[in-house]
């Protein structure tokens, strides 16, 4: 987040930036979602020669829309898929080195209905590398749910809240986008704004 911010929204890519961005020529993301596309991506436009998506599962798990893996494999991205970071290994600077991974197999499914993925024994390998980007996914503030009490939250710390209406478990609370659905598009965001607007509005009229 941290880095596409920076590079979209403050210009730091600039040379007259005060906090420039250095990608270096090798690149590797985390994660596999929509924000590690855009990082990908973003970091070969930034001037990266080559850059690599390292995600624990595979091509079909990948959460990222088809659209955008696509684009990133039109690109000229690299997927190291069925891959997982250990350790990231630094210089006798302390920059960024390389990033020593393991190779996975898929098992039975997790209880997200995943497959779970299982380390190779044996197959640990060093990628050489000049930077290293996470985009392993985000969460809400967790302040939200330590300080509301009555407000019930799942295990990935989201506000349960049903699809119909946005109502959650704290009366005249409602909730929507992110917040509820973990990382998701901005328009399923709005759609959720739009929905719990019109269940806020009835229930005002139904109290007053």
């Amino acid at each position: 987040n941290e880095f596409l911010t920076r590079s979209n929204l403050m210009k730091a890519y600039l040379p007259t930036s005060k906090t420039p961005i250095r990608t270096g020529k090798k690149v590797a993301v985390v994660g596999g979602g929509n924000v590690a596309m855009d990082a990908a991506r973003s970091a070969l436009r930034l001037g990266a020669e080559t850059v690599y998506i390292v995600y624990r599962r595979g091509m079909a798990e990948l959460p990222a829309r088809k659209e955008e893996v696509e684009h990133a494999e039109e690109e000229g991205i690299i997927f190291k898929t069925l891959t997982n970071p250990v350790k990231i290994n630094g210089n006798e600077n302390g920059y960024v080195a390389s990033m020593t991974c393991v190779e996975m197999e898929l098992g039975e499914p997790d209880a997200s209905g995943r497959r779970r993925p299982i380390p190779v024994e044996g197959s640990e390998f060093v990628l050489d590398l000049d930077c290293v980007i996470a985009a392993i996914g985000t969460s809400p503030n967790p302040l939200i749910r330590h300080t509301t009490p009555g407000l019930e939250t799942n295990r990935k710390g989201c506000i349960v809240a049903d699809d119909e209406h946005g109502i959650t478990s704290k009366d005249g609370v409602f909730a929507g986008g992110d917040a509820v659905t973990g990382a998701a598009t901005v328009i399923l965001a709005m759609g959720a704004g739009r929905t719990a607007a019109r269940a806020i509005d009835e229930y005002i009229r139904s109290i007053s």
